[in-house]
């Protein structure tokens, strides 16, 4: 099993993240596991703390989360995938459906549904949250925080359509999901272990910031633009 994550500029959470996966492979004896780092381009400690965790560390030095997952799992040994964002925590009830599901032998991958790692009093932001846990639950597509699957899957779809700078993970859900139906595989979303990931980017951003910048994405092309995902690219200057 291989943990791919790819970070830019995570010196903040990159050590518990990585702790998190740590604990989580603890409480299943003998299983056997490798975490990757892929450093998207960061200018602070994110390499340093990752290394000193004892992460394996790869580069991509072109900032694009599509581009930084599959540089992971090109560097990854493992036969099944996790891929974790670098501010999210996996616990060790999701691990144990992800090994579940996959040791079935009928699931080509999955992802699950998404907790915040702080109350969200943005009501924008709770809307938007209920809205696509509906739909990834409904129309099976996995979250970009938590995406697993088999490594000959992500091998023969392509990987992460590298076309895109946000979104697509969605792509890569569909191209999962067909690669599974003509091999009688499904593509699975966990409903009992969410993954807790951070609420940062509703502290950056106010309602109305987000919805400009939710906007942006439906001009056509968008995702395909990294000046118009600026809400997966463009931190607050400290």
């Amino acid at each position: 099993m291989s943990v791919l994550i790819p970070a830019y500029n995570e010196e903040a959470f990159i050590g518990p993240v990585i702790d998190s996966v740590r604990a989580s492979f603890d409480t299943m004896p003998a299983r056997a596991y490798e975490i990757i780092v892929c450093d998207n381009n960061s200018n602070d400690r994110t390499v340093e703390i990752a290394t000193s965790r004892g992460a394996r560390v790869v580069a991509e030095p072109h900032n694009q989360i599509a581009r930084a997952r599959n540089t992971a799992a090109r560097a990854a040994q493992g036969k099944w995938l996790i891929f974790l964002d670098g501010d999210t925590l996996l616990n060790p009830q999701l691990l144990g459906q992800t090994l579940r599901s996959l040791e079935s032998g009928s699931v080509v991958g999955g992802g699950t549904i998404v907790a915040f790692d702080k109350d969200v009093h943005n009501p924008f932001a709770v809307f938007l949250t209920h809205i696509w846990t509906t739909i990834s639950v409904a129309f099976r597509l996995a979250a970009g925080s938590y995406v697993f699957c088999l490594r000959d899957a992500w091998e023969e779809v392509g990987g992460f359509n590298e076309q895109f700078y946000a979104g697509e993970e969605l792509f890569f859900s569909k191209s999962l999901k067909k690669w599974g139906r003509q091999r009688g595989l499904q593509f699975t979303i966990i409903r009992e272990a969410p993954v807790v990931t951070s609420a940062r980017k509703l502290e950056w951003f106010n309602q109305w910031q987000l919805l400009s910048r939710m906007l942006l994405l439906a001009v056509p092309g968008a995702l395909k633009r990294r000046d118009r995902c600026g809400l997966w690219y463009i931190r607050p200057v400290k």
